[in-house]
């Protein structure tokens, strides 16, 4: 592909195609998981780390998505947890012990289900976090790029990897490093995974909404809060899952 606006869109419209193709099996089993713990009163909680964190901002609080949904976030450490930490360092999300730190302070329930996302799947906290996760017999879908993962090797001492602790393994279909348009002297512009897991979590959510509408259950859908009668249609919602869902982070 040319390196060029035109080229960029060319390749990550081939690429959400062949993703929204070739994961169509594991969107639907997702769908199911979810479906299934919301109609146990259970939440949603997504995690990402980098630039995974806007997957778990797709899932969590947004308008058009289920509001029974918690993002977890390492900021948590600081916000809940009040630990003098650097948030925003790049080796925090390579600290195994940093998942249970944030999975004690996650108001987590028994029929609770997670979305973790990782493009290489291989940090110690992400996977560390997945493996607490399967411990506490919680369902567990995962979103990364089998390409990118399948090329690294796992920074959790146990040498495993995020989609081994997963129900559901879902592939972004992004590159190894994840960007698609080469350079000249090496190196690459125009990443995808931001984009084709937003496209996974949204037809997740899509699929969610259809399996509870099709048993007759009223899904709960936030509206945005920039429409009238937004707000009062969100909070109502919301009251439902006092004190198991976090809006301020």
């Amino acid at each position: 592909m040319t390196l060029s606006a035109d080229g960029y869109l060319a390749t990550v419209t081939a690429t959400m195609n062949r993703v929204a193709r070739s994961q169509r099996d594991q969107v639907t089993r997702a769908a199911d998981l979810i479906a299934a713990a919301i109609r146990a009163d259970g939440v949603v909680h997504a995690f990402g780390t980098g630039h995974s964190e806007a997957l778990a901002m797709e899932i969590a609080g947004r308008a058009g998505g289920l509001v029974p949904t918690n993002r977890i976030a390492l900021r948590d450490l600081v916000l809940h947890g009040g630990a003098p930490v650097d948030v925003l360092g790049p080796k925090l999300e390579r600290d195994p012990t940093v998942a249970h730190r944030l999975y004690d302070l996650a108001p987590i329930g028994p029929a609770d289900v997670f979305v973790l996302a990782s493009n290489s799947g291989v940090n110690g906290a992400m996977v560390e976090f997945a493996a607490l996760v399967r411990e506490r017999g919680h369902r567990l879908v995962a979103i990364t790029s089998a390409e990118h993962s399948a090329r690294m090797e796992s920074r959790h001492p146990s040498g495993r990897k995020l989609a081994d602790f997963a129900d559901v393994v879902l592939d972004n279909g992004a590159p190894y490093g994840d960007a698609t348009l080469p350079l000249p002297d090496g190196g690459a512009v125009g990443a995808v995974s931001s984009i084709t897991a937003a496209l996974l979590a949204q037809q997740i959510v899509v699929e969610v909404v259809a399996r509870l509408l099709a048993t007759g259950d009223r899904p709960p859908v936030y509206l945005s809060a920039n429409i009238a009668g937004g707000d009062a249609h969100n909070d109502a919602l919301e009251a439902r899952y006092a004190g198991r869902i976090r809006r301020g982070s």
